[in-house]
């Protein structure tokens, strides 16, 4: 179970709430919500004019609503602003966004009754998951859309998912047995204003690129025992030289994936010095991590924020306009993510053009016996060449673009939604570069002889659990896409990471 309050959420918390786990409010932030509640019913009894509260929204911001109208206003809030397109997004990013979205009112500052918080937990629950089309945000007066599909269904309108049936929103409702919200004073407006699709997206993307940049040392480790290349430049004081933090972990990282190894040559080694893709590991790598780094910071103040309004501040009645809701700090960061995501796959590719090409690696061409009456593979690196040249279309930052909306009243806008999205499709295309690369070096492994690291042989024999051993040509792609569950699913982190864990203390 998972308490929210709007101050303390984790990262780690949204992604365990996104794959299943209930949420509860907790009882001192109800508390807060109940007093910025009373906030706006003071504002209703005296009539005076709030944006969004007892006038209309955006450019209609000057038009006075009458008190018999205040339900239907936030009723057509939601209605006028369901105006997303494309497919759906899945349940996991939908749950994130519920939860983040209650997240944010329980922080007191949205002037929402206890209720409506209640509501989108109770959905959360019973796996009611609204059906929210994944474009149409520009990501600065909030993630209007996206979130205006979310709110049709507490009100019992919109469509939802229920078990893998796809149904009208009061339907979704009933089978839930949750009575849908008739929305007052501000609640519309509190559920569309916020920046919960791009937070729900940048968080579960930047879990799983984190453990995709652990992934990318074992790949890249198992690359260079297949090409018998040295970690001299992997060394301590080596780093220490230079002492981005990035960079020592995944020297110290790779460091720990070799121990062990038989294939590593660690003196008078021939070649002097090996490639960059190998030898600047732990500086790409580990570049990689900070970039993640600085996206997790901002998404950890993020999620925990007041992104609607405007805001109430109960304890002088105050409601101020701003803001808070444009997505300016997370596009600039997803965007830099990307882009760190998208070198991952970079690097992997030039590791296995020199895994298949045996003019740099010494190993029979494209790692099969045999070669002219079996093509091996390598079409590996076409596959991953492809992936990474969508990747760089891909990464051009969506941040710099902006486009005026709500007649110019809305006149720069952050595009944070489009870098979330794209973020995903960067990480889903380098996750399949890196699972080629896995499969790749397991069978150069195969060639030699020798002992493999601690680490890197423990993550060789989770992919041949797998991925059998390519004898004769088959089929690539199934191949791939097994490599590819065993990246996602975290196995072959997971099986390092306990070999390592279980390896005796290195001696210095």
């Amino acid at each position: 179970m998972v308490e929210i309050d709007g101050h303390s959420l984790t990262l780690e918390q949204v992604e365990a709430v996104a794959l299943g786990a209930p949420a509860a409010l907790a009882p001192a932030a109800r508390r807060a919500v109940e007093c910025s509640r009373a906030v706006v019913s003071s504002i209703l009894e005296t009539g005076r004019p709030v944006y969004g509260v007892s006038t209309g929204v955006g450019e209609l911001r000057t038009v006075t609503i009458p008190a018999d109208q205040v339900e239907r206003l936030q009723r057509n809030i939601l209605r006028s602003h369901a105006a997303g397109v494309g497919i759906p997004l899945p349940d996991a990013a939908v749950r994130a966004m519920m939860l983040l979205r209650a997240n944010a009112l329980a922080g007191g500052c949205s002037g929402v009754r206890p209720a409506v918080i209640e509501t989108l937990l109770r959905m959360l629950a019973t796996g009611v998951h609204p059906v929210i089309p994944e474009q149409g945000s520009l990501g600065a007066s909030g993630d209007l859309a996206p979130l205006a599909h979310l709110a049709l269904v507490l009100i019992g309108e919109g469509e939802a998912m229920v078990g893998g049936t796809r149904l009208p929103g009061r339907e979704a409702m009933r089978r839930a047995g949750i009575e849908p919200l008739v929305p007052e004073a501000k609640e519309g407006m509190a559920l569309i204003n916020g920046t919960q699709f791009m937070s729900a997206l940048g968080t579960l993307f930047v879990l799983d690129a984190e453990r995709l940049a652990g992934l990318a040392d074992i790949a890249g480790g198992l690359s260079l025992e297949a090409l018998r290349g040295t970690d001299d430049a992997f060394a301590e004081r080596l780093q220490s030289a230079r002492p981005h933090p990035g960079q020592i972990e995944s020297a110290r990282h790779l460091r720990a994936l070799l121990q062990g190894s038989s294939r590593i040559v660690r003196r008078d080694y021939q070649r002097v010095q090996d490639a960059y893709s190998l030898r600047c590991m732990p500086q790409v790598h580990g570049a990689v991590r900070q970039a993640l780094a600085h996206l997790r910071a901002v998404l950890a103040i993020e999620v925990n924020s007041a992104t609607d309004n405007p805001l109430v501040f109960a304890e002088d009645g105050a409601v101020v306009s701003g803001g808070n809701f444009h997505g300016e700090p997370l596009a600039l960061a997803l965007d830099y993510a990307t882009a760190a995501v998208a070198e991952l796959a970079s690097i992997s590719e030039r590791r296995i053009e020199r895994l298949v090409n045996p003019y740099l690696s010494g190993l029979p061409a494209f790692l099969t016996p045999d070669g002219g009456v079996r093509s091996g593979y390598m079409l590996a690196q076409y596959t991953a060449a492809a992936l990474v040249s969508e990747n760089k279309v891909l990464s051009h930052p969506a941040s710099v673009d902006s486009i005026p909306t709500s007649a110019n009243q809305e006149d720069h806008v952050s595009m944070g939604a489009h870098a979330a999205r794209k973020a995903l499709q960067v990480l889903r295309n380098s996750q399949q570069v890196l699972a080629i690369e896995l499969v790749a070096a397991c069978q150069a492994v195969d060639f030699g002889t020798g002992d493999l690291g601690v680490g890197t042989s423990a993550a060789h024999r989770t992919v041949r659990a797998r991925v059998p051993r390519l004898e004769d040509d088959r089929v690539l792609s199934r191949d791939f896409a097994a490599a590819l569950e065993l990246v996602r699913g975290g196995a072959v982190l997971q099986a390092a990471a306990d070999a390592v864990r279980a390896a005796p203390a290195r001696t210095p």
